[in-house]
């Protein structure tokens, strides 16, 4: 049983020095005096913002793309201790001492250099020689555009990764399948294209091309199967390439919104119960109140069939000019207009004009078709004139 001890282990392991060479130099190229300048860079001043608000846990949306991206740039923000307390006002603005600029930018630059040596792996995936690799490699090492966006807290860089990351996994996935299908690396393989796939689309909706890309590939690889396992490679490319990354892109918005649950000034676009579910909210005008209008209650009132937008009733502390500039004059009193956005100054509370209670009663009292009511204003106690 001791037979094993007779000889001795070895373990052999193969380095490609090539890929090892522009590993190191590529991180060099971007990673060499990453603080420099230390200043908002373009698109700086567009991101920051975001990362403080996540900082911060105030809600925010980003109509411009999904928050996967957002969420790694403010990882590095949070690993770099970041507070989230700077003016993100103007490009050119010189970082105060709490922004982690080398943080901060870390995570651009660690994904643009990690897309050289995967360049260099893909042309090897190809069949290319390992020349035609590593001239391919170099240019990606060294050109200009890809080297600055590394270099700055944007996204280009880590979407440039991950499309990159999808395409080679899925080659080493095709490669492997003729011989070694269902095992360990095969699996690994196309897990990681699913995967690479998902995260390339949750940074920046330009990766759903080479997600449509690779799901093409692989349909058109599936269709010219034979044998008797084509139900089980059916199945496992539908895991990975479909149910996988479809439940990873919606965990990015589920994880958005479990870190900012602080009210915010983008809460104006979602609807009211969302709004209400912030903390510092509407959840401190709703809360307690019941789900059906009653005596006390506050509630917003909105003009469904406005032109050209729908808006709400809406009052502030503003009060009508005594006199206009033409010479004609006006009620001086507090102003109530329509305002097509979602506002504290558009709640009302409903009150018996019998009674001087502004808030609802227990058990309460529902307000039902042909009451008289009056409209009290939330935030200034004023009554609406009609």
């Amino acid at each position: 049983m001791l037979g094993f001890l007779k000889k001795p282990l070895v373990v052999t392991v193969e380095i490609n020095m090539n890929l090892v060479a522009l590993t190191v130099i590529g991180l060099m190229s971007r990673l060499w005096g990453l603080s420099y300048p230390r200043a908002v860079v373009f698109d700086e001043v567009y991101y920051g913002q975001f990362v403080s608000l996540y900082m911060k846990r105030i809600f925010f949306v980003d109509d411009s793309g999904p928050p996967f991206g957002h969420m790694l740039l403010a990882l590095g923000g949070y690993l770099g201790g970041f507070d989230g307390n700077f003016l993100w006002n103007r490009i050119g603005a010189e970082y105060s001492m709490n922004v982690p600029v080398w943080s901060l930018r870390l995570l651009p630059a660690l994904a643009g250099a990690l897309c050289v040596p995967l360049a260099y792996q893909i042309l090897v995936e190809l069949q290319f020689s390992h020349s035609a690799a590593l001239g391919a490699a170099l240019l990606i090492l060294l050109e200009n555009s890809l080297i600055t966006q590394s270099r700055f807290m944007l996204l280009e860089s880590i979407l440039i990764f991950f499309i990159l990351l999808a395409v080679l996994s899925y080659l080493k996935f095709y490669n492997l399948q003729r011989h070694r299908s269902f095992s360990g690396s095969w699996w690994f393989w196309l897990l990681l294209t699913g995967i690479s796939c998902s995260c390339a689309v949750g940074v920046k909706y330009m990766g759903l091309f080479t997600y449509m890309l690779l799901l093409t590939m692989a349909g058109l690889h599936f269709w010219n199967m034979i044998g008797d396992q084509k139900l089980c490679h059916f199945l496992a490319r539908g895991l990975a390439l479909v149910i996988i990354p479809v439940v990873m892109y919606l965990s990015f918005f589920y994880v958005h919104l479990t870190l900012l649950y602080r009210s915010g000034p983008h809460d104006q676009i979602m609807t009211s119960a969302f709004q209400a579910s912030l903390e510092g909210g509407l959840a401190r005008i709703t809360q307690g109140q019941p789900l059906e209008v009653a005596y006390g209650s506050q509630i917003t009132l909105r003009n469904v069939l406005g032109k050209p937008m729908q808006c709400w009733l809406h009052s502030h502390a503003n009060t009508y000019p005594i006199r206009y500039e033409n010479g004609r004059g006006s009620s001086h009193q507090q102003q109530v207009t329509c305002y097509p956005f979602k506002d504290v100054n558009n709640w009302w509370i409903v009150k018996d004009p019998g009674m001087q209670q502004l808030v609802v009663s227990n058990p309460p009292r529902p307000v039902r078709h042909g009451h008289i009511v009056q409209l009290v204003h939330g935030i200034t106690t004023r009554y609406l004139n009609t």
